[in-house]
């Protein structure tokens, strides 16, 4: 492995050509939906331990699942944040202990009241999405799921 110059962030070209970024580095998702959308999620600040573990746990593949204009579903990871929350943003992408699971919130929950989104039992958010909130609403239970680092 040989680092590459000039580069704007660390990586290295592997023996074999490909390239290898340190996945602590990483500071977005790609949630690709098989036969569907993808969904970029930037990682922010708050909770960074979950956002490492997720990380290390890639990548994941796994089922959507439904509830309200929430999409979850499974992951391998075991871990608690900093900051939980049930009250969440439009957008947010969270960890949802409970359920070991990512949660992406695009509107409203069997049990929001007003305008936001209201989540089952405290989440651990841990970045955010800009997808279009139709665009979501498109992907059907069961779906087919494949979570990387970009």
């Amino acid at each position: 492995m040989r680092p590459v110059a000039l580069c704007t962030e660390p990586k290295f070209i592997l023996d074999s050509g490909a390239i290898f970024r340190p996945i602590a580095l990483a500071k977005a998702l790609k949630i690709k939906v098989l036969g569907g959308p993808e969904i970029d999620v930037r990682l922010g600040p708050e909770n960074k331990g979950i956002a490492d573990s997720i990380l290390s746990a890639l990548p994941i593949e796994s089922e959507a699942h439904r509830w309200g204009d929430e999409i979850y579903f499974e992951t391998p990871v075991e871990a608690k944040g900093d900051v939980a929350k049930e009250d969440v943003e439009i957008g947010d992408v969270a960890y949802w202990p409970e359920g070991r699971a990512i949660c992406i919130f695009f509107g409203m929950t069997p049990i929001s009241r007003g305008d936001k989104p209201k989540a089952y039992s405290p989440v651990y958010v841990f970045g955010r999405t800009s997808v279009d909130p139709e665009i979501l609403r498109k992907i059907p239970e069961g779906a087919r799921l494949k979570v990387n680092a970009v």
